[in-house]
C-alpha cells in the first residue's frame, strides 16, 4: 500500500510537489550547469533528511517531488534549499563568472501535496517538458 516512514513517535507520509524558478525566470538551467544544480539539490535534500523522490529541470524551472520530514515546514524545507543552493551554485558552478550578489532563485514557489495520487504527480514531473512541447504546438496553431 504506502511506505510510511516512522520517527520516534510518529508514522508519517509528507509529500510535495514543488516548482522554484530562477530569478526573472532566465533559461539558465541547461548543460553542465543543469546537472550541477541537480546534484546541488539532491545534495542539500540528503543533509536536511528530505528525501528527493522525482525531480525535472527545465530550463527555466525545476519540477521536484519531495518527502519532507514532519519536523520541518515545507517552507524552511523550501528556504533552506533555495538559500543553501544560491550560495553553492555560485561558489561552485559560477565562480569564474562575474556576478554580483548571491541571488538566483526569484523569492516565491509553488507547492502542493501529493496525496495519495503520487504516481500521477511523478508521471506529470517526468513528462513536465513532453507536455510543455506539445503546449507550444498547440499555441502555434
Amino acid at each position: 500500500m504506502h511506505d510510511w516512514q516512522s520517527l520516534s513517535h510518529v508514522r508519517w507520509e509528507c509529500k510535495y510537489h514543488v516548482v522554484i524558478v530562477p530569478k526573472y525566470r532566465k533559461k539558465k538551467l541547461y548543460g553542465k550547469f543543469r546537472e550541477g544544480v541537480g546534484q546541488i539539490i539532491k545534495d542539500l535534500c540528503r543533509q536536511r533528511g528530505v528525501k528527493f523522490i522525482e525531480g525535472h529541470l527545465m530550463p527555466d524551472h525545476i519540477h521536484m517531488c519531495l518527502s519532507v520530514p514532519p519536523k520541518f515546514s515545507i517552507a524552511f524545507v523550501i528556504g533552506f534549499l533555495k538559500g543553501k543552493s544560491a550560495v553553492r551554485i555560485h561558489r561552485n558552478l559560477l565562480a569564474n563568472k562575474r556576478v554580483t550578489g548571491l541571488h538566483f532563485w526569484s523569492r516565491g514557489y509553488c507547492v502542493s501535496t501529493v496525496g495519495l495520487d503520487e504516481e500521477t504527480i511523478r508521471k506529470y514531473i517526468r513528462d513536465q517538458q513532453n507536455l510543455e512541447k506539445q503546449q507550444l504546438e498547440l499555441d502555434f496553431e
